[in-house]
């Protein structure tokens, strides 16, 4: 591939990656928004996994409850940060497609859950696992993100 295509490939994959979790994020909210009421809870798999839905004005998992605009300016910062890596870095063989695509699911997931802080003033949150708090699509995302970048930089012993 040409050095010129693979830049601009990389930033579809990483804009369509970020739009993906966007939308499947907010389509879950919507969705478990109309089926449950507050604090509701569906039982799918009995005392393993419900569907609950909490509104958060927290961290994850509810930490640091009703910090207001802490929450809508942090995330944004690091929105901030994270798109110039990807910009920056694009032009160069440093940042693999792994990366990309960890990088636009943690993207999509904190726009997600800073839609809702913006819209609501709090994060919906319906996946309920019972051993775990509630948590969301975007939190999924953030996390899945997080967990390839930690593999991709953990070096492999090759003997």
């Amino acid at each position: 591939m040409s050095d010129l295509k693979r830049p601009k490939i990389d930033i579809i994959i990483f804009l369509c990656g970020v739009l993906g979790i966007i939308v499947f994020d907010r389509l879950s909210k919507i969705f478990f928004s109309h089926l449950l009421d507050l604090n509701e809870s569906v039982i799918l798999i009995k005392n393993v996994l419900h569907f609950t839905l909490v509104h958060n004005s927290g961290i994850a998992f509810g930490l640091l409850k009703d910090c207001g605009f802490v929450f809508i300016i942090i995330p944004l910062i690091l929105t901030g940060l994270l798109i110039y890596n990807v910009y920056y870095y694009r032009h160069s063989q440093q940042l693999s497609r792994t990366y990309i695509v960890a990088f636009s699911l943690i993207l999509g997931g904190a726009i997600g859950n800073l839609i809702d802080r913006m819209v609501f003033g709090y994060v919906i949150d319906f996946i309920d696992f019972r051993i775990w708090p509630v948590f969301n699509m975007a939190d999924s995302a953030i996390t899945m993100g997080a967990v390839i970048i930690l593999f991709k930089c953990i070096p492999s012993s090759k003997s």
